[in-house]
């Protein structure tokens, strides 16, 4: 529709002046700044600022107040017009027009009705630069009226029949909302099947039992006046068919409220809309409701799809059970053809709905204020749009412009208005109305014809900051009327600033592109128009800007540890930043586990919550930074849960899984246990893994076993902890697949076989009732099998057989389902007995004093009778060749593997008799021994002198005992002494050679010096070489005369001075000495003693400082320790103890033998082994017959000459 001011109109022609030529002539307006005090100064039209709506629904319980307020200057005056004649307030007493407002209230609350204050209001607020109106308010009171009375008849219907409960509220305003409810005021229960329509009426596609009750009752609430209507209850009874029969039949005539169709089975019909077409129109901007309601039985089900389009997908909404189709903010596009199908199994059926959208007016272009300097030129357009067209026309201070005063400075083209040359009485208030049939839009634009000096609003001295190499904008808000020129100079005597640095905006803003250091300082805005200039001062300062130089890291932290971030911020110093922490954009939680401080968070205890975005933000007045660090939280994976078996077959199952929280870190695998509950309860065993993507894993079963099965996830943080154990699956038995292992047969006795092997477990055996049948023969005849079937043991004797005889052997398992595969057999021995005969043509070959090899002729293989492992030489010394070096007998052993034929015996005693035998050595034991064999070995050099002691010490002699070696190893040549001096710093003189006969055991040395030490170096030789030496030190008694003062004779004079001895025996320090020695030879013979009882084995190093032949191979017997000595002597031998009294260097030692039989040629120390040709592999021991040895040991010492060693 159009407002109407007056009922006149006239149209002003358009002017000579072509509309584009005008345009582009144009200056554009000038904008009025909101500037409070500015606005206070300057004259200006009135402006609605605020105003009641267009249809305007008042409650008739309160008093009426239409609002309309305006501002402008001077302030403007109100006045109101009626159904379209002026309201004369004052002659009203129950209306009142608020002070400095135009707003009206109508005091009905005393007395009065709304109804007398129904109309059409308007208001004008006008002064001395034109007029603004209102809108039309249309004025109503909100009505809510009853229902009528009305009489309404029990309703009885046949079950599965169509029913439309109808509700027909009375018509209130605004429009009534609509349910239904029971007396109880509960909302009755809608679906598919029962149902609102949006009229309000309640559908039934089809009833049932279950309908009956005596109160549906339609309720009508008006929001207005808060009030609520209510409707007489219905009363619905729904019987069967031969119920239906007896009911009378005038309470089926009346269908007014329900259908009468038969209760069978009956495709759909629509209740509403009929027909097969209807049309539907609406607003532009509304929400498009459709509506589509089917009976039928079974119930149908709509559906909606719109011809030749697409339902628009963000605006289109179902309601009502998809019985409403609702689309929002409809537009001319959503024209168009709608089609509802309701559907069940019998059939379906169509309804087309024509949709034409129309439009009341909407703006395009609405009309804006101008404020306009004499003689400049303007426009004002009012461009809108609606369905139908709309219809615009022009106002001037509410009046129609063609019936307004003519003003030439205006054209009128259309829906613009153009301006040029306007002066100040140009002024005024034009109003611009679009309207259709479907309503109307109004606008107030005024035109403010202005002249004004410059003035700038910017305050004075503004004080601008700005961060480095961002813009600067610096303001020069500024007002005049014609528009003033800006202009801006930097410093006091500066030049005005250009736009090849600057950039000059059109309302007066300074933009410097990129702030320098150098930017700081004081710049002056200048506004000029040709009545007058002002001008203003500015400054500016240039901050650093502020920079996390430390940002927090991306971090994965296991759940219940800690993770700390840090943020390390750089600023201006004149600035003081605040440090907020933030979590994905919010506050930190408000939980004691996260604390702040200058430069970190840290977050304890962290929880799977705590995952997230970590923001450091600095915040400053100018600017702020800020770095963000993701934290994600991981844990071991929660354990999987509902695990089920399927596909349940005897030798597979298939197992799925639901897998647990991750816990933010992948799962790589699946790892799936079983428990046995038959066989090994409570034992969880290893069944299969999957990769970490799978739910599902097929399961390869044994069979007799109880199967339970658990799961467990694992991802890059460890493993989870086991899910719940699934159902028991119990397989059915089979045959054993599998015989057991390491099956054996070796004989304990020679006339015996005993069969071993390792028994299956309860799980490998597949059914109950395992047994083992275990069968027999002789490889080398043509015997058959001998079986025999046991229980669930490990062994098997089979007595009465031959001696050491092969026998292939078979175990095969079997239960009570059968047999497992056949085995492949395996061959064993019966049992070993001693071997018969004597190895022969056994030969002695000497290699040195200490060496011999020894050959022999191998046994025959039958005489064995056994497995052969070797051969064993026992040897023995009969008799030294020296009568006086005797030694009691001592059998050793020596025992090679396999089948060698001769071996190197080392370690012998030179220059003696010795004895052997071979045995040969199977699994049972030692063979006869061979006929014993005799050798010799030659001399070699001896053993060291067993003591060596000084007595009786003189001014210039001392005496030496000694005692022979206690192996002199051949016929002793002689002895060698050699003696020197050793000085008081330690020193040695010049070294004296002495040979003494071998018969003598004492020797004297003269011509010493007096008060020295002496070092002497002693040892034996045979024709051989010397042997090994023994040291002692000694010192002459001291010169009286020296005591005096008499000096000392030359030591190198070579006779000493004859002077008074001393008896030494009497001296303190002597006898102290002597306790000492006496108390240490006690201590050392109780050690002999404990060690020569101790018998048995001992190292050869013990014995001989040498090594094995290398031509000797001992073999390992069963403990593994064959390639030993053995000596077969007395228990103990009666060791005498090393003699005391001498005194022996520390860095002592003794040189090897240079022989050719000296250990250090077969192995290493005592652990060195023999090669294949026989060379020595590991120790000897030796058992010793009871006989009294000859001979003192003696500890060893160092020589300046070479000294040999031999064996003991």
């Amino acid at each position: 529709m159009q407002l109407k001011i007056m009922p006149k109109k006239k149209h002003l022609s358009a002017g000579g002046v072509p509309l584009i030529l005008f345009l582009c002539q144009m200056i554009s307006a000038l904008d009025v700044p909101l500037d409070p005090k500015l606005l206070h100064d300057l004259v200006q039209p009135p402006t609605i600022t605020q105003q009641s709506p267009k249809d305007y629904i008042i409650d008739p319980r309160e008093n009426i107040v239409i609002q309309c307020e305006a501002k402008g200057k001077p302030p403007p005056s109100f006045s109101w017009t009626r159904n379209g004649t002026h309201f004369d307030i004052d002659k009203d007493p129950l209306v009142t027009m608020k002070p400095g407002s135009g707003t009206l209230v109508i005091n009905i609350m005393s007395e009065g009705k709304a109804e007398t204050y129904e109309g059409v209001y308007q208001c004008t607020a006008r002064n001395e630069r034109g007029a603004a109106v209102s809108n039309n308010i249309v004025v109503r009171p909100s009505r809510s009226p009853l229902w009528t009375k009305e009489r309404l008849e029990p309703i009885v219907l046949q079950n599965g029949q169509s029913l439309v409960l109808p509700c027909r509220p009375p018509i209130g305003l605004p429009p009534a909302i609509i349910f239904w409810m029971d007396n109880s005021f509960q909302r009755l229960p809608q679906s598919e099947r029962v149902s609102q329509g949006l009229n309000g009426d309640l559908y039934f596609s089809n009833v049932l039992p279950e309908d009956t009750r005596e109160d549906y009752i339609c309720y009508a609430r008006f929001n207005h006046t808060q009030t609520i209507q209510q409707k007489q209850p219905i009363s619905l009874k729904v019987i069967s068919v031969d119920e239906l029969n007896d009911t009378i039949a005038a309470n089926l005539s009346d269908t007014e409220f329900y259908g009468a169709k038969s209760s069978k089975e009956r495709p759909p019909t629509f209740l509403t809309p009929e027909g097969n077409e209807s049309h539907k129109e609406e607003l532009r901007g509304n929400v498009l409701s459709l509506e589509c309601i089917a009976e039928g039985l079974p119930t149908p089900i709509i559906y909606w799809i719109k011809e030749d389009g697409m339902l628009p997908a963000n605006r289109t909404f179902y309601r009502n059970f998809k019985k409403t189709l609702q689309i929002t903010h409809v537009s001319e596009a959503d024209s168009g053809n709608y089609q509802c199908i309701a559907k069940n199994a019998l059939g379906a059926v169509h309804h087309t709905i024509s949709v034409t959208v129309k439009a009341a007016p909407y703006w395009i272009v609405a009309p804006q204020n101008l404020v306009l300097s004499p003689g400049e030129n303007g426009t004002l357009i009012c461009r809108a749009n609606g369905n139908p067209k709309p219809r615009i026309s022009w106002l001037t201070n509410g009046v129609p412009i063609e019936i307004a005063l003519d003003d030439p400075s205006r054209k009128i083209d259309g829906d613009t208005i153009i301006f040029s040359n306007v002066q100040e009485s140009s002024s005024a208030v034009y109003q611009c109305n679009a309207s259709n049939k479907y309503g109307y839009l109004l606008a107030n634009a005024f035109v403010n014809v202005l002249a004004e000096p410059p003035r700038i609003l910017t305050s004075a001295n503004t004080l601008y900051q700005v961060i480095a190499n961002r813009p600067a904008l610096l303001d020069c808000a500024f007002f005049g009327s014609p528009m003033p020129t800006i202009e801006w100079f930097k410093g006091t005597k500066g030049s005005a600033l250009h736009e090849d640095i600057y950039v000059l905006h059109d309302n007066g803003t300074l933009e410097i592109p990129v702030a320098q250091k150098d930017s700081t300082g004081t710049y002056t805005c200048v506004a000029r128009n040709k009545l007058g200039m002002a001008k203003n001062e500015v400054h500016l300062e240039i901050k650093d800007p502020t920079r996390i130089i430390k940002q927090p890291e991306y971090a994965v932290v296991q759940r219940g540890s800690k993770v700390s971030f840090e943020c390390r911020v750089k600023h201006d110093h004149t600035l003081i930043p605040t440090i907020m922490w933030l979590k994905d954009n919010g506050e930190l939680p408000n939980d004691e586990r996260f604390s702040t401080d200058k430069d970190h968070l840290v977050v304890s205890d962290v929880k799977d919550d705590d995952g997230g975005t970590y923001t450091c933000t600095a915040n400053t007045t100018l600017d702020s930074a800020s770095a963000s660090a993701v934290l994600r939280v991981v844990d071991v994976p929660n354990p999987p849960f509902d695990l089920e078996l399927t596909n349940q077959l005897d030798k597979s199952v298939q197992l799925t899984w639901t897998p647990g929280d991750d816990n933010n870190s992948p799962i790589t695998k699946f790892i799936i246990e079983y428990e046995d509950a038959m066989h090994d309860a409570g034992l969880w065993r290893h069944q299969a893994e999957v990769s970490g993507t799978q739910t599902t894993a097929q399961l390869k079963l044994s069979p007799y076993v109880n199967y339970s099965f658990r799961v467990m996830a694992e991802n890059s943080i460890g493993r989870s902890m086991p899910s719940e154990a699934s159902e028991q699956y119990l397989t059915k038995a089979a045959e054993p697949d599998q015989n057991p292992m390491a099956v054996e047969g070796l004989g304990t006795e020679p006339d015996n076989l005993v069969i071993t092997w390792k028994p299956l477990n309860g799980f490998q055996s597949n059914g109950p009732g395992l047994q083992y049948k275990v069968s027999w023969r002789q490889k080398d005849g043509d015997d058959e099998w001998t079986s025999v079937v046991v229980a669930n043991v490990s062994k098997y004797i089979v007595s009465g057989t031959p001696t050491f005889v092969p026998y292939l052997i078979k175990v095969q398992a079997l239960n009570d389902v059968g047999f497992a595969p056949e085995p492949a057999a395996v061959m064993g021995h019966s049992g070993e007995d001693l071997p018969m005969v004597a190895p022969g043509n056994v030969r002695v070959s000497v290699v040195n004093s200490t060496l011999a090899e020894v050959h022999w002729d191998p046994v025959p293989p039958k005489s064995v009778r056994g497995h052969l492992q070797g051969y064993r030489i026992y040897y023995w010394k009969t008799q030294s060749s020296s009568k006086r070096n005797r030694r009691h007998i001592e059998k050793k052993i020596l025992t090679f593997q396999g089948t060698k034929t001769h071996g190197m015996l080392p370690g012998l005693q030179p220059y003696s008799h010795y004895a052997l035998n071979v045995r040969v050595v199977n699994g049972k034991g030692e063979g006869p021994a061979s006929t014993d064999r005799g050798f010799h070995t030659p001399e070699g050099v001896p053993s060291a002198p067993s003591s060596l002691k000084i007595v009786n010490p003189t001014l210039d002699s001392l005496t030496l005992e000694w005692d022979p070696p206690s192996h002199p190893n051949g016929i002793l040549t002689e002895y060698i002494l050699q003696y020197q001096p050793i000085n008081s710093t330690h020193e040695l003189g010049p070294l004296v050679d002495l040979k003494i006969p071998a018969n003598k055991t004492r020797w004297t040395l003269k011509n010493l010096n007096f008060s020295t030490r002496y070092k002497f170096y002693f040892y034996a030789q045979t024709s051989v070489g010397p042997g090994s030496q023994i040291t002692e030190e000694a010192i002459t008694t001291v010169d009286e005369g020296k005591k005096a003062g008499i000096p000392p004779p030359d030591v190198g004079a070579g006779k000493a001075m004859a002077s008074r001895q001393v008896d030494i025996a009497t001296q303190g320090w002597f006898i102290g000495l002597m306790c000492a020695v006496a108390l240490l030879i006690l201590i050392l013979l109780i050690v002999c003693f404990i060690r020569r009882n101790k018998g048995g084995k001992y190292p050869v190093k013990e014995k001989e400082d040498a090594h094995a032949d290398p031509e000797i191979q001992p073999m390992k017997e069963d403990d593994g320790t064959f390639g030993e000595y053995r000596s077969f002597e007395s228990d103990a031998e009666d060791h005498k103890p090393l003699k005391k009294g001498s005194r022996t260097p520390s860095d002592r030692t003794v040189k090897k033998e240079d022989s050719d039989d000296s250990l250090v040629d077969y192995g290493e120390g005592v652990n060195g082994q023999f090669n294949e040709d026989g060379s020595f592999i590991g120790q000897y021991s030796g058992k010793k017959e009871k006989e009294p040895a000859e001979g003192n040991e003696s500890s060893e010492a160092p020589s300046p000459v070479n000294a040999m060693n031999s064996f003991v």
